[in-house]
């Protein structure tokens, strides 16, 4: 056979275990519970609020468990602003946020209620693109896309609901069972991995 005719066959590869690769999120619709606090607010379906971090850069957040600051404004329980801002009177008695995202109040100088601003909500084309900040907050990147802004029950966005939070979106039974699935495949290929090595015994013991 000539040496342009030639064959090899390619050389054994030998595996080197596992490493991580990459952290995926999941951004599935968690399940809502009531909470009954006028300023904890979910969102059913798509959307993030928005709130100002320190450095003057908006954050992204599913979290709607707000409270009023000092000076009146509608922040996170980070103290983060929401963004628009908007500013609650110390005189309300009672605040109404409607499921397109309108903040109203009553009680102000005795008067029927009043609106004071409006929330408004972003979407991003890839979510899974999201810096994670901590605090349930996520940053823009250039993998998520520059954010869509809209009203809530507008333009696809979710809709708000006054008095209830969003849960974790984790199916604890299905993670159980890639949990066992995966541990019944370490098993098979730790098996399979000592077979070999008693294979090799045998042939190395079949050469001497």
């Amino acid at each position: 056979m000539g040496a342009g005719e030639a064959q090899t066959d390619p050389a054994i590869q030998i595996g080197r275990g596992t490493r991580l690769s990459s952290v995926q999120r999941l951004h599935a619709q968690g399940a809502v519970e009531n909470t009954g606090r006028p300023l904890d607010l979910a969102i059913e379906g798509e959307g993030l609020f928005q709130v100002q971090l320190p450095n003057g850069t908006i954050g992204y957040t599913r979290d709607g468990g707000f409270t009023i600051s000092d000076q009146g404004m509608l922040v996170s329980q980070s103290g983060y602003t929401v963004v628009p801002g908007i500013r609650i009177p110390s005189e309300s008695t009672a605040i109404s946020i409607s499921r397109t995202g309108i903040v109203s109040v009553g009680g102000v100088d005795g008067a029927d209620e009043e609106e004071v601003g409006r929330i408004e909500l972003a979407r991003f084309a890839n979510s899974a693109g999201l810096l994670a900040l901590g605090e349930n907050i996520y940053a823009e990147t250039p993998a998520s896309g520059e954010p869509v802004l809209g009203f809530p029950q507008e333009d696809g966005l979710g809709r708000l609901l006054q008095g209830s939070l969003e849960g974790s979106n984790v199916e604890i039974v299905q993670e159980m069972v890639d949990m066992i699935t995966s541990l019944r495949a370490y098993e098979i290929n730790s098996k399979a991995i000592k077979n070999v090595e008693q294979m090799s015994e045998i042939a190395n013991s079949m050469v001497r």
